[in-house]
């Protein structure tokens, strides 16, 4: 309660639309996780509950870099929406196996941080200073990301076009955060949300092996 107590007065604001509970999970907290898991559920949980349940938030959910612990999380809480950072992305897909069907039959939104990669699907792979996952891209990554690259320039599609429209086509993704700092940013974003981008580039991707063919596809043309 503290700690949305503070948010509130940072935001200058009587109520908060969403209240994340941030960073749980083995990635972050290693060995400690099983600990903080169950404060967190004894806890934090029960206080966000009783936030929406008395209105003084709308929704409750997840802010988190991995899936397993969104998955273990919804054994136990009833939440609205996840704050998921780069599981779901043109270089990342093993969200459809389980996790996304488990928030279908949930009806947890999902709202997709992180749509590329920590940059290397905004950069492409010619950059020199290439990102995946917070750190420096492995030789594979690299790899997966110019044979996208390659497509994207038959098809004449713009990569970070790609990668913020592909995430968009699955029906629990209610929005993806591409993280602008600036408004000119904000505009490229806006502008790349808007460039058609044709059913044979996503066709020629999962032929190529380069997205899951089970992935939905955006449907402008």
């Amino acid at each position: 309660m503290r700690s949305w107590e503070a948010s509130r007065k940072r935001l200058r604001r009587e109520r908060i639309d969403i209240l994340y509970a941030h960073d749980l999970g083995e990635m972050t907290h290693g060995e400690d996780h099983a600990e903080r898991l169950a404060e967190f559920l004894d806890g934090g949980y029960r206080a966000m509950r009783e936030l929406r349940d008395s209105g003084a938030v709308d929704a409750i959910g997840l802010g988190v870099n991995e899936t397993a612990i969104c998955e273990t999380v919804l054994g136990h809480a009833d939440l609205d929406l996840i704050l998921l950072a780069g599981r779901y992305t043109l270089l990342e897909q093993d969200a459809l196996d389980g996790f996304l069907p488990l928030c279908a039959a949930r009806n947890v939104c999902i709202v997709l941080g992180g749509p590329f990669n920590s940059g290397i699907l905004a950069t492409g792979a010619k950059g020199g200073d290439l990102h995946y996952n917070y750190a420096p891209a492995p030789p594979d990554i690299v790899a997966r990301v110019a044979a996208i690259e390659a497509v994207c320039e038959a098809h004449g599609v713009p990569l970070p076009a790609a990668a913020l429209q592909f995430p968009l086509a699955h029906a629990q993704i209610a929005s993806v955060i591409p993280g602008t700092r600036t408004p000119d940013q904000i505009r490229s974003a806006t502008d790349l949300l808007a460039v058609p981008i044709p059913a044979d580039f996503w066709r020629e991707l999962a032929d190529r092996q380069l997205i899951r063919a089970d992935a939905p596809i955006p449907q402008n043309n």
